[in-house]
């Protein structure tokens, strides 16, 4: 009589992903991180100059910024669906003054 025992082993738990975003279109991401803390200084260290960093956790993040001046008008989102985040982050822009938003960058973090 044969046995066969099969045997799953899960690799390693992956729990966080951030975005960050700056001024004059600049970004950083990082997902799948074991942790919260390393993904927020991922993103951060891509992201050029004074630029605000957020988390994602099984969600979707979005940044869009105005095509006539990348300077200035810009948003982002952070939302459990890819098109609720792009969405939003058009509005954003335009909700600050943009006159041409386009998405500039997006990620998910799918793992979670």
């Amino acid at each position: 009589m044969a046995w066969v025992f099969a045997f799953a082993f899960a690799g390693p738990s992956y729990a966080a992903g951030a975005f960050a975003v700056g001024k004059c279109g600049a970004y950083g991401q990082a997902i799948d991180y074991p942790a919260e803390g390393p993904a927020l200084a991922a993103a951060r260290k891509q992201c050029k100059g004074d630029c605000k960093t957020v988390t994602m956790k099984r969600a979707c993040a979005a940044f869009a910024v105005d095509m006539i001046n990348p300077c200035g008008a810009h948003g982002y989102a952070v939302k459990p669906q890819i098109s609720n985040s792009l969405n939003e982050a058009t509005k954003k822009c335009y909700d600050f003054g943009g006159k041409e938003c386009v998405i500039r960058a997006w990620a998910c973090d799918a793992r979670g």
